[in-house]
């Protein structure tokens, strides 16, 4: 029996309170969307283990809160980040003008190696309210401001219709990947998890 790589990726979800970063990770991790709406307090995380090639991965979804308060708790929860996920509500303005801030302060607190070529997606979510109706923020506009970051990879999803959420998060492991193997660094010996690898949807990254 051959002896598959493993590798432990921290990826941490940010954006402004209520845009939907816990249900994404929930409907990810557990198929399960709730309509009931509860602020996290400080921070918390999710495992979810995937298989992509030969290669065991156990994702560590960290969502850290939104409201402003709790950034300064920011530092400890940042480190050691592998991939940096941003989301907005496409029917809210405010939450897409604070992507700035929230790209902004994760270089700042994470400090990667490399800032440029550290690796962020951004997930426009709930564009299922409304029949799309609601939306404020076009994808127009949400791949300029991509674009003017480097050409962040891009999607657009609804964590209560289970709309590219499974291939958004293996854009996300793909991206951490390639930024763990730029940096050379491994982890070994993460126990075993009874979940079936997760091998659906595809990533136009």
């Amino acid at each position: 029996m051959s002896m598959r790589r493993r590798s432990l990726l921290k990826v941490i979800v940010l954006g402004d309170s209520g845009v939907g970063k816990t249900s994404l990770m929930n409907q990810y991790v557990n198929n399960k969307f709730s309509q009931q709406y509860k602020a996290t307090i400080g921070a918390d995380f999710v495992t979810k283990e995937l298989q992509i090639d030969d290669r065991l991965v156990t994702l560590q979804i960290w969502d850290t809160a939104g409201q402003e308060r709790f950034q300064s708790l920011g530092a400890a929860f940042y480190r050691g980040a592998d991939c940096c996920v941003l989301v907005y509500d496409v029917n809210y303005l405010k939450s897409f003008d604070s992507l700035d801030n929230w790209h902004e302060e994760f270089l700042k607190q994470a400090s990667p190696r490399d800032p440029t070529a550290f690796p962020f997606i951004l997930l426009g979510n709930k564009v299922d309210i409304d029949g799309g109706n609601s939306r404020v923020v076009s994808e127009k506009k949400a791949r300029e401001w991509c674009a003017q970051k480097g050409n962040i990879c891009y999607y657009e999803t609804s964590a209560k219709e289970d709309y590219n959420v499974d291939e958004s998060f293996l854009c996300i492991t793909k991206l951490a990947l390639t930024n763990e193997r730029d940096q050379d660094i491994y982890f070994q010996g993460i126990p075993e998890s009874g979940s079936e690898p997760e091998q659906r949807g595809g990533c136009a990254c």
